[in-house]
């Protein structure tokens, strides 16, 4: 029997239209159909027009109804986007005519008049069938929501997402859409009145398969596979006086948070962007005062629930590792003998024990522009907005400076890079005589290697596996950072190695 599972809403009007697709945007991604039923007038056309606008982030956006065109493509920033119409097709056989059987691989299809097709159309679709509600007055539908197939589990999200949102009083707030991540996660600013915040949708799920000694990647490597870990760093930063974002609504089991919205103004400029040096020379020091105190790696989560922070172990650096090995050297024709990758893998476990057996504190991973807002209303290392922290770990203090000062997102200059490590030794060494700089010097080393050969091989699965190839842009980059790296004298031990078996990203002499 197939999966199915439906709910009905009112909605009093096209702004409740709009959240309504909103909110089903929020959990969709590239291979969903959605079809839209109802009679001529029933807001079809106007409810696939409030989806496509949100999900271009433009409420001006033309969308015309597809009626003599019948499908119109869209180039959104998330995944590309069909909405078709159906009703001036007589027959089945016309889909392939106008792009839809089969069905365009990794784009959303929107389907109005989707009965034109017979049974023509895969199974696993969300359907919104639309109907006048004239007793709620003359602009109200209602929507009855179905989940088929595989997409049941999408409808059973978004009828606990709209509850979730009316018991913590935004079922009117206006939905804006957030760029995504990397990750499984997604955002939205919500508008009611002047106060805005911000939607995180967080479903619980492993990131792959249980391939690593039993264990997806992602609980692997300790990252984090729900919302506890946020709910518990956020407030651990936020008593160090760090601003990480205010939690005002949780359900920790569906993974749905509303939190402070920290603003939009970030830490870097320009096209292409680069670093304001003031706005990194805070986040150095931010790390600087962090590091130079004691933290505890069990939290307070819930009354009488705690959070566990993870041990950033050398297993777990070495998977991060081997990322290059499966991901990335087969995109470059490389084929290791078993022989170099336990040597690769025995090397490196060999380097890792000197940054492992340094003091631990919060290491937060992605502790980069991206992750980072400007807050100059405040003071201190309080300018410095954190939003991205869910997957911190106890670990060597050299891993965050070298996110920041070698930012995977952006150019950051080796004489800019050098000064802000400089910084953070000198704020180091003026908190404390015992600081040895050599020896942190020679960690960042390490850790700018460890990181940067995870991230070849990261992008390269973000592009193979997950369909992301705008990831590749940035392994240029780290390859650049990586071979700053290899010229420590800490890195001799493999430095031959990459040489002789990492050839650099194509297009890269």
């Amino acid at each position: 029997m197939t999966d199915q599972l439906t709910f009905t809403t009112a909605l009093a009007d096209e702004a409740a239209t709009a959240a309504l697709m909103a909110d089903l945007a929020l959990l969709i991604g590239p291979g969903a159909l959605i079809t839209l039923t109802g009679d001529l007038g029933a807001g079809k056309t106007a409810a696939a027009r409030a989806m496509i606008r949100y999900l271009a982030g433009d409420d001006e956006l033309e969308v015309p109804s597809p009626t003599f065109t019948l499908a119109q493509s869209y180039d959104l920033p998330s995944f590309p986007l069909v909405h078709a119409d159906l009703y001036r097709i007589s027959d089945a056989s016309e889909l392939e005519e106008i792009g839809l059987s089969p069905l365009p691989e990794a784009t959303v299809v929107l389907i109005e008049w989707p009965e034109r097709a017979g049974n023509a159309l895969p199974l696993d679709r969300v359907d919104i069938a639309l109907r006048h509600d004239p007793s709620q007055g003359d602009t109200a539908r209602s929507a009855e929501v179905t989940g088929c197939g595989k997409a049941a589990a999408v409808v059973a999200r978004l009828k606990a997402l709209r509850e979730f949102l009316a018991e913590a009083g935004h079922a009117k707030s206006r939905r804006e859409r957030m760029a995504g991540d990397a990750s499984t996660r997604s955002y939205a600013r919500l508008h009611k009145g002047e106060r805005v915040s911000i939607l995180m949708n967080s479903p619980k799920r492993p990131d792959g398969p249980a391939t690593y000694n039993g264990k997806p990647y992602s609980g692997a490597v300790h990252l984090a596979e729900d919302v506890r870990p946020f709910v518990a760093i956020a407030a651990a930063l936020r008593g160090r006086g760090i601003s990480a974002p205010k939690i005002n609504d949780a359900d920790l089991g569906q993974g749905f948070l509303i939190t402070e919205d920290l603003g939009r103004e970030g830490v870097i400029e320009g096209d292409p962007p680069r670093p304001i040096v003031e706005r990194y020379q805070a986040a150095t020091d931010l790390l600087a005062t962090l590091h130079a105190q004691d933290v505890p790696s069990v939290l307070p989560l819930a009354p009488q629930v705690t959070y566990e922070v993870p041990t950033f172990d050398v297993e777990a650096m070495l998977i991060e590792i081997g990322l290059m090995l499966e991901w990335y050297l087969p995109d470059r024709g490389v084929e290791l003998l078993q022989v170099l990758r336990a040597e690769f893998l025995e090397i490196w476990r060999e380097m890792l024990e000197a940054p492992l057996a340094a003091k631990p504190t919060w290491v937060i991973r992605d502790y980069h522009s991206p992750n980072l807002l400007w807050l100059p209303a405040r003071e201190g290392i309080a300018r410095v907005g954190v939003i991205d922290f869910q997957d911190a770990v106890m670990g060597p203090p050299a891993y965050d400076v070298v996110s920041l000062a070698q930012d995977a997102r952006i150019d950051v200059p080796a004489d800019v890079e050098e000064a802000l490590l400089a910084r953070y030794i000198a704020a180091r060494q003026a908190a404390s005589a015992d600081f040895d700089a050599g020896a942190f010097s020679a960690d960042y080393a390490i850790m700018s290697a460890q990181r940067n050969t995870r991230l070849l091989g990261t992008f390269a699965r973000l592009n193979r596996r997950d369909g992301k190839p705008h990831y590749l842009k940035h392994q240029p980059r780290i390859w650049d950072y990586l071979r700053r790296a290899l010229a420590h004298a800490a890195l001799e031990p493999i430095r031959d190695w990459y040489v002789a078996n990492v050839p650099p990203p194509a297009g890269m002499a």
